[in-house]
């Protein structure tokens, strides 16, 4: 797989992958509905971050992941992630890829830690593959997301130094 920065014909072709994403409603609270312009707020990074793909040797669009900064200014130090792997992809190690690609980036650019601000608590997978890379969760903000198949579940908070 090569991971690689998101071009414009590629977010054309993710766009599907992060609407699902969305609507399956378990996992991120973007708006429902957007267009293929508003989406693209939401998931496509400007400098200081970045947002990269995960395409097969065959050119198949497996996933995409965006990076950079939690917080502006004095936050600046620690970075955040979001991930998103379509669902034909999954459990084909896209999301282990992406994650330690970010990783990597985050230490290249000098960040001292990376913190993912919203974890779903019932998104066993996410939450086993971010532990596996060395996050450990610091607090749970309960019943702040509104799971469609579980109704209001905790947002886990995970942070690692790198």
């Amino acid at each position: 797989m090569i991971i690689r920065e998101i071009t414009e014909d590629d977010w054309v072709a993710f766009f599907p992958t992060f609407t699902e994403v969305v609507e399956a409603g378990e996992a991120y609270a973007f708006p429902v509905g957007q267009s293929l312009e508003k989406a693209r707020g939401w998931w496509v990074e400007s400098a200081p971050g970045v947002t990269v793909v995960a395409v097969s040797e065959k050119g198949e669009l497996l996933g995409s992941a965006k990076t950079g900064p939690n917080r502006p200014g004095r936050g600046g130090h620690v970075a955040t992630a979001s991930f998103m792997v379509a669902s034909a992809a999954r459990g084909r190690g896209v999301g282990r890829a992406l994650g330690e690609w970010v990783l990597s980036w985050a230490r290249e650019q000098g960040y001292a830690a990376m913190q993912f601000n919203a974890v779903v608590e019932t998104n066993v997978v996410a939450v086993g593959l971010w532990r596996d890379l060395g996050f450990s969760i610091i607090g749970t903000v309960p019943e702040a997301f509104d799971s469609r198949s579980h109704g209001r579940v905790g947002l886990h908070v995970m942070h690692r130094h790198l």
